[in-house]
């Protein structure tokens, strides 16, 4: 283990940083158990976010803002665990997502709130959540507007402040959802536990591709969207490559001289 490593003792849950930012080490429960029990940001970066690290400041800051992140990159961990000899399990965001549905406290009616892209996205995934026993209504979902370079959203902070969920789910695109993770973690009256899930709740809905467990056990989610959309995915996860020098030259240094 690298000597970057550390454990919170009274729960013995291991972080370690990689590319400078701080990843839990374990599974999907103890994940949740760790944001669930204060509150806290959880931020999901993948291989093709990851790789802007030493150019996008705001995205950067916001990673480094989360109380921590997980290991969805099969690639980043894939190496990490040569390079460094170590044994950290990859945690997807979809597997993260399905056991946070699991929580029985999670599915009561007003206990999580849901941040959407499209129109398209709030009617798909709304209905799997209600058919799939989260109680999800009309107030307890938000349709995100296009964010530009600065994040202000006064309207979902008042909504959020106004509702008290204990769950806030962010489910954009990466490089935005993170920031505005920060931006409600900076701003709003309380403490809710902030996922950044990004598409999982569409791999499940239907609303995009659906990725079987066992694809995503064997990290080969990448290889269903990119067949699924190949114009749109394949240059995305193949610009993904650049992330493999920048783990040689920082391993668990933040890529920035």
């Amino acid at each position: 283990m690298s000597i970057a490593g550390e454990y919170e003792m009274d729960q013995l849950v291991r972080f370690q940083k990689i590319l400078g930012i701080r990843f839990l080490v374990g599974n999907a429960q103890e994940a949740i158990d760790q944001v669930s029990v204060s509150g806290g940001l959880v931020v999901v970066p993948a291989a093709p976010a990851l790789k802007n690290l030493p150019y996008d400041e705001k995205y950067r800051a916001a990673l480094l803002g989360a109380d921590f992140a997980i290991a969805d990159s099969a690639l980043m961990v894939v190496l990490w665990n040569l390079l460094e000899r170590d044994r950290i399990p990859k945690l997807s965001g979809l597997k993260y997502l399905r056991k946070l549905i699991a929580q029985t406290d999670f599915c009561k009616s007003g206990a999580s709130f849901w941040v959407m892209p499209t129109k398209r996205a709030v009617r798909c995934n709304t209905c799997w959540l209600n058919q799939h026993g989260v109680t999800v209504s009309e107030e307890d979902v938000y349709l995100a507007p296009l964010y530009g370079a600065e994040i202000e959203d006064h309207e979902l902070l008042r909504r959020l402040n106004e509702q008290r969920p204990r769950h806030v789910v962010l489910g954009l695109g990466g490089g935005t959802q993170e920031r505005l993770g920060l931006y409600l973690k900076q701003n709003l009256s309380y403490t809710p536990a902030i996922h950044c899930i990004g598409a999982a709740i569409a791999f499940l809905s239907g609303e995009q591709c659906k990725i079987p467990a066992w694809a995503d056990t064997l990290g080969l989610g990448w290889m269903f969207r990119s067949i699924s959309n190949p114009r749109r995915f394949a240059p995305r996860y193949w610009d993904a490559r650049h992330l493999i020098m920048m783990l040689f030259r920082y391993r668990e240094r933040l890529p920035v001289d």
